[in-house]
């Protein structure tokens, strides 16, 4: 079961960054695109707060913002305490 979502569209720079960095880390996640699939756009709207920007992250759940907040979770080394719990 993949564990991290992106919810993101096709025209987004800032979701390819926040997907390379998964790539690079190797951590699977499952892409979201509310740009074509409206069932993604609910469920990013319920998930996330009605946040209305992408990407929006979750991890096992637990919504943790968008990109810049992705790196900082990294920074301060608490992104590896999520991905390892």
């Amino acid at each position: 079961m993949t564990r991290i979502t992106i919810f993101s569209t096709a025209t987004c720079p800032i979701c390819d960054k926040a997907k390379s960095l998964f790539n690079k880390w190797n951590l699977d996640y499952h892409e979201c695109r509310v740009d074509v699939d409206q069932s993604c756009l609910k469920e990013m709207l319920e998930v996330c707060n009605h946040a209305r920007t992408v990407p929006q992250i979750v991890i096992d759940g637990k919504w943790i913002g968008g990109f810049s907040e992705l790196t900082e979770l990294h920074m301060d080394g608490d992104l590896d305490e999520l991905i390892n719990a």
